[in-house]
């Protein structure tokens, strides 16, 4: 029996995913759990890498029993997820403490402390991005402040989705774009020794890099016993989550976009240059000879999720429709719920309504909350239009996508044409896919055009653009306004 099957695993803010790729047909199947959000105080966002794995061996054995999966026919193992997530590992290779997520906000002081340090050193030419509160320089330097007893039994630095693989039987890595934005590594791949020097710590603390597509071990017998998978199948390197999403949703020409909903907000285009610009990221797309200059903002779907929370946890759907009811742009949202990434690089912006009174809507706060992630998108596109790079083909991907409203919202914000990915598991595919190529089960990169499937496109309504427009400026002037409050109010959280 051929062995045709990759398995794609996504380490994701809000969820990890399992999806079963048959390379032979491109049938997907998909088994998702939750994971615990942990948001103990002001700027903290962290999850437990435990979690993960429990997560991981529980969607496998769902595959195996209730999908048809057969155990024999999978060919490799891919993983994916949110970066630079920050693991501290012992010297068991266990985490000593939970991972930081790259929308952790707690490291204020050492983002400045880092950036004056390697100002002589030009970063954002360097490594592609300025220091913000994702890079992990200031992260650890955070950890030796506050938490120098884990610190000091810290042996290795790496990220989540290669600690998944890892820990499946994996040699010590970090993955090309985890390098990248981490701000330890440049442009070229070396590592940047200023920036371990402003971090103060040892360069062999972090793994060399790996590309995407490599192999790296294979499912060692203790995890094979515990998946129920057959041990030795091939471990592979996948990428990070907004990258994996792009390429598998079809951006691989220039000028192609993508618009992904996540528990975060990312933004990326594809390009045949090295875009560098500090108000962005750089990633490297996985086709060789392309990047992916792009933007992340610190939420997205998580800020949706909240409100829904706090405000009896409706069905998204209903909320959908009571905002449907309300005028466009009648209220202002500012998303900077855990401070603010690209473009602003900004962890002392906080989040806000302005325009409340009496009669307002639970309905009303909703669109705003929608309009607001919009109007972040847009901020993005201005800036890709600043610096000469044509955004031509739009598509949308994840969870926010299934919204018809939301989707409409970004349309009319953006002025542009949407073309939504239909039933895409996004960057578990991405990975699953990656796999494949891997282990020469897929030929090209360019093979993943063939499972994408694009749904009716969303139309831009001509009069909305205009209203639109004229509230985006209202926005941004309002979230100028505002950023001396923010910047007063954490201080004082942080006094």
């Amino acid at each position: 029996m051929k062995a045709s099957i990759t398995l794609g695993i996504d380490i994701g803010t809000t969820g990890t995913k399992v999806v079963a790729f048959d390379a032979a047909d491109g049938r997907l199947t998909a088994v998702s759990r939750s994971v615990t959000a942990n948001a103990d105080g002001p700027g903290i966002a962290e999850a437990d890498p435990r979690e993960w794995i429990e997560n991981t061996i529980s969607a496998i054995a769902d595959l195996l029993a209730h999908h048809q999966l057969d155990a024999r026919r999978v060919a490799a193992i891919s993983t994916t997820g949110m970066v630079p997530a920050v693991l501290l590992l012992g010297d068991d290779g266990m985490p000593l403490r939970r991972a930081i997520l790259q929308s952790d906000a707690r490291a204020v002081d050492e983002i400045a402390q880092v950036a004056d340090y390697l100002e002589p050193f030009s970063p954002v030419e360097t490594t592609g991005s300025a220091v913000s509160q994702q890079s992990v320089a200031p992260t650890l330097l955070w950890l030796q402040k506050h938490e120098p007893e884990i610190w000091s039994r810290t042996r290795v630095v790496v990220g989540g989705y290669d600690w998944i693989l890892m820990h499946l039987g994996g040699r010590p890595h970090v993955e090309q774009n985890w390098a990248l934005e981490s701000g330890l590594f440049t442009i070229a791949g070396e590592r940047f020794a200023q920036a371990f020097s402003a971090a103060q710590i040892e360069q062999d603390r972090v793994p060399d890099i790996a590309a995407p597509g490599t192999v790296v071990g294979s499912l060692s017998r203790e995890m094979a016993e515990r998946t129920g998978l057959p041990a030795g199948i091939p471990l592979v390197v996948g990428g990070a989550d907004h990258v994996l999403s792009a390429y598998s949703a079809g951006v691989r020409t220039s000028g192609d976009w993508l618009i992904k909903l996540g528990g975060a907000g990312d933004i990326l285009v594809a390009s045949e240059k090295a875009l560098v610009d500090e108000r962005l990221y750089l990633d490297a797309h996985p086709v060789p000879g392309l990047w992916l200059p792009n933007g992340c903002m610190a939420t997205s779907g998580s800020l949706i999720r909240w409100f829904q929370a706090l405000t009896g946890g409706a069905e998204l759907l209903r909320l959908d429709d009571e905002a449907d009811m309300e005028p466009a742009g009648a209220l202002f949202c500012l998303p900077y719920f855990l401070g603010e990434k690209s473009p602003l690089h900004d962890p002392d912006l906080r989040g806000a309504f302005v325009g409340l009174h009496l009669g307002t809507s639970r309905g009303a706060m909703y669109r705003a909350v929608l309009e607001s992630i919009a109007f972040g998108f847009r901020h993005h596109a201005d800036v890709f239009g600043d610096l000469g790079l044509p955004l031509s083909r739009a598509m949308v991907t994840n969870g926010g996508s299934k919204s018809t409203l939301w989707k409409q919202i970004h349309a009319d914000v953006l002025g542009t044409d949407l073309n939504p990915i239909v039933d895409h598991p996004g960057a578990s595919f991405g990975a699953a896919v990656i796999a494949a190529i891997g282990v020469g089960l897929i030929d090209e990169w360019t093979d993943v055009d063939r499972y994408v499937s694009l749904g009716p496109i969303v139309h831009p309504d001509p009069a909305r653009v205009s209203q639109y427009d004229a509230a985006y400026r209202e926005w941004r002037e309002l979230s100028v306004a505002l950023t001396p409050f923010s910047h007063s109010l954490s201080r004082k959280a942080h006094s």
